[in-house]
């Protein structure tokens, strides 16, 4: 069976995981946390990264920084995972969701402003597959309304938007780290990112239980106490040195992913040609990371019978999210502002097929061999 995933391991992940285990402090921000926020902020770059359990865990950073209250309403787009909407609806906020765009699935910036109210706070782009929304309109609206940007760039890592690295255009960004992504810390894991100073002192404390327990470590304090709201947000020393195993060969792995997703795209170009499916789009603006290859079929139906097709025959395939405003919680913690004309729509139609690092080219020839052979069945059949 070719999964659909496999997590990212280069080699050296043993040796660091283990010097980790070996040293004198495997708790948050040993070592190997530290080269790697240094990594980040010097390669993004970035003005301040901090590591934490889960991408979720940094959004919920994000939603305390920007003190998101009871009543505030945030933006985003309904196509999204869970997270994404939680760590709003965590501190009382309200979810506006919006469509989405058919060619890239990310929120469709024409929508946003009429979203705006005045007790709008914050818009929350979510970079899907990697690649970019159109940061200089949101970020121009942002700017006209007074409203932070939040980048849920999850699956953005190694991805640009006109030469900047998602995550870093907005007020905060996050990656995740879970396995299921590019780049991986062991399983779970995330990084907050700052690009405003300004919430840098506080995102320390915040991440260390609402304590300035860094400032005491650093000597600028001679004990520390608790000083504001917070929680455990430190990412564990051996994830991190798991982490670096990753980031030391993070261009391989970038190259390598790009490769197998322009293999799948040349491959299965001729069903496009045809009319049966429709490829990725990545905008001229855009350098994305290859973190998903998805192609779109005609119908929810279809969808079912090819990622059935697929796995009978040793493949497995998958679809996404389901829009959070057709969900229980979406219905009672948001509201869908405009006409659903693409979120739920699209999101039917689309099918993700394996991609990861380490995959062989055999089995990417021979994932494309079957979807061609779905499509050229249903047509002798007349079902397409």
């Amino acid at each position: 069976m070719i999964p659909f995933n496999r997590p990212t391991y280069t080699g050296n992940e043993d040796k660091y995981v283990l010097e980790a285990m070996r040293s004198s402090k495997i708790s948050g921000d040993g070592e190997f946390a530290k080269r790697c926020q240094r990594w980040f902020e010097e390669n993004l770059p970035c003005k301040k990264a901090f590591l934490t359990p889960s991408c979720t865990h940094a959004l919920e950073m994000a939603a305390m920084l920007i003190d998101i209250k009871e009543e505030d309403e945030v933006i985003m787009p309904s196509f999204t995972f869970t997270s994404t909407a939680n760590a709003f609806a965590l501190r009382g906020a309200k979810i506006v969701f919006v469509d989405i765009r058919p060619d890239t699935m990310n929120i469709d910036e024409t929508k946003i402003e009429q979203a705006i109210t005045e007790k709008t706070k914050a818009i929350v782009v979510v970079h899907y597959a990697g690649v970019a929304c159109e940061m200089d309109t949101i970020m121009d609206i942002a700017n006209k309304y007074n409203l932070f940007v939040i980048e849920d760039a999850a699956q953005g890592m190694m991805s640009k938007y006109k030469g900047k690295s998602l995550g870093t255009i907005g007020h905060l960004g996050t990656y995740s780290f879970h396995e299921t992504k590019n780049y991986t810390s062991g399983g779970e894991g995330g990084l907050l990112i700052i690009n405003d100073e300004r919430f840098i002192e506080r995102a320390e404390i915040i991440r260390e239980k609402g304590t300035n327990r860094s400032k005491f470590f650093r000597g600028m304090v001679d004990k520390y106490t608790w000083v504001d709201i917070g929680s455990s947000y430190l990412m564990n020393e051996l994830s991190a040195a798991y982490l670096w195993g990753n980031l030391e060969k993070s261009v391989e792995i970038n190259q390598y992913r790009l490769r197998i997703w322009e293999t799948y795209y040349k491959g299965l170009k001729e069903l496009e040609d045809k009319g049966y499916i429709q490829l990725p789009t990545i905008p001229k603006d855009c350098q994305h990371n290859a973190h998903i290859f998805y192609i779109k079929v005609k119908d929810l139906q279809e969808r079912t019978a090819l990622i059935d097709f697929l796995k009978q025959n040793g493949i497995m395939a998958a679809f996404h999210y389901i829009p959070l405003h057709s969900s229980p919680a979406g219905k009672k913690f948001g509201r869908f502002v405009g006409e659903d004309i693409y979120t739920t729509k699209e999101s039917e139609r689309l099918v993700r097929l394996p991609i990861f690092y380490g995959i062989k080219d055999e089995e990417v020839e021979k994932v494309i061999k079957y979807v061609k052979k779905f499509f050229q069945e249903g047509k002798n059949n007349e079902l397409i």
